[in-house]
């Protein structure tokens, strides 16, 4: 747990939504072929282009592209990679120019539209037989119109990393750390306060209430008993007392208890209190299995991780997913599902678990990825506990989730520095929302 060179990671909702939500996005990295888009027949068989954009989890693909050709040697799959920075401006450009490639990675903001305008093929159509290994929270969340458009590949899970030393010294347990508004029964803000330390010249934060949506907002939301959007995709958030009562609580932990860093700090930086944790200047850190390697790779120190907090309504935290989708014009249809199989298989996936470098959504290849991090010595029990949980917050949905959520980035991020109240923000950011998904 005290190695270096942080790598990057890949939080599925900053993955999926304008700057400044959850943390930073992906480093860039270049196309790693001889350029173009979409399979087709060569000398040696046919080749299928697989999109991605993590170059950490490249490897483990890789890895398992070896494993399929030697069992379909007619069939190449070849791994084109494309940075965060222009993924989602190539795409539509793609579809447009006819470039698309056979398989794809997409994330819930993103994916609805093209579903609608039949870019994907439907995989409950397509592979029914496979859906019942795939992790059920990531077939909901890509199911649209009763079908399924995509293969799960990663998931993402919010648990709570803890400094050991300073919550030891501090005489808190982690383990099961409860907030409330009311303040009956809350152990947590105590927890917090004991954590923090602003003397000296060099402070000391208890926890990491921050503008991120994939960490704090919709985990305070969901485990208050709220709700960020309805099952028509539009938000809610302003309306619903108990979301507006839940970002109450946090911001009060930025601005009025001040146990976290100032957004001023945080607002425009997603790594801010990622780094603070791994450089000990922080004691309590929710996050998910997106930070699991930077944590691991950067703290110095003595560090573990917990269940995240419990809220009014329980412990409900959000899962988040990455699917691999395939082209509905694809030149080979037969090799691209063969890919796609292969992708959503057991065997398919182990190298993901078994490499440690994502969590992967094929259930029979999350063990692979338990067993990776306890020879590391670091027990992820609580990411698989929070995946396999049925009472969950809805990751983002719809088919302009993205457009809609940033338009209510401006109008949060001020109520996260105080200069607009809580439930003045929350309904101002709520109607710029839906005014943006409206079109």
């Amino acid at each position: 747990m005290t190695t270096s060179n942080p790598l990057t990671r890949r939080n599925l909702l900053r993955g999926g939504l304008a700057a400044g939500f959850g943390t930073a996005a992906l480093s860039g990295c270049s196309i790693a072929d001889d350029g173009g888009s979409g399979g087709g027949s060569s000398g040696s068989g046919t080749t299928v282009t697989v999109r991605l954009w993590d170059d950490t989890v490249q490897p483990a693909y890789e890895k398992s592209f070896e494993a399929f050709r030697a069992k379909n040697p007619g069939i190449t799959p070849r791994i084109e990679l494309v940075p965060w920075a222009s993924y989602w401006d190539k795409l539509p450009a793609d579809v447009a120019g006819g470039t698309l490639p056979d398989v794809l990675w997409v994330n819930s903001s993103n994916f609805g539209v093209y579903v609608d305008s039949g870019t994907f093929l439907n995989i409950s159509e397509e592979l029914p037989d496979a859906v019942g290994g795939w992790q059920q929270t990531v077939v909901d969340q890509y199911t649209r119109d009763g079908a399924l458009w995509g293969v799960p590949q990663l998931s993402d899970a919010i648990g709570l990393f803890y400094h050991r030393g300073l919550v030891e010294a501090a005489g808190v347990d982690p383990a099961n750390l409860v907030w409330n508004p009311a303040g009956t029964g809350d152990t947590f803000l105590p927890a917090a306060r004991a954590l923090t330390r602003t003397d000296g010249a060099r402070a000391q934060y208890g926890f990491n209430a921050a503008y991120d949506l994939q960490a704090i907002f919709y985990d305070f939301v969901g485990s208050n008993g709220g709700a960020w959007q309805a099952e028509d995709d539009t938000y809610v958030f302003g309306d619903d007392p108990r979301s507006v009562e839940a970002m109450q609580y946090v911001v009060d932990l930025v601005n009025r208890e001040k146990v976290s860093p100032s957004a001023a700090d945080t607002n425009d930086n997603g790594d801010f209190s990622r780094d603070q944790f791994t450089q000990g200047n922080m004691a309590l850190f929710q996050s998910g299995t997106y930070n699991l390697k930077n944590v691991a790779d950067g703290a110095q120190f003595d560090w573990g991780l917990a269940p995240g907090l419990t809220g009014p309504a329980g412990r409900v935290l959000v899962t988040n997913g990455i699917v691999a989708v395939g082209n509905a014009k694809t030149k080979d249809k037969e090799a691209t599902l063969k890919v796609l199989e292969w992708l959503g298989s057991a065997e398919g996936a182990a190298p993901i678990g078994a490499e440690g470098a994502a969590f992967p959504a094929v259930t029979a290849a999350q063990q692979g990825y338990l067993d990776h991090w306890q020879g590391q010595g670091v027990d992820v029990q609580p990411f698989l506990d929070a995946a396999a949980a049925t009472d969950v917050v809805p990751a983002p949905h719809g088919p302009r989730a993205q457009t809609g959520q940033a338009a209510a980035d401006e109008v949060l991020k001020e109520v996260f520095l105080g200069r607009i109240p809580v439930p003045e923000g929350m309904k101002q950011a709520q109607d710029a929302a839906n005014a943006a998904i409206r079109g």
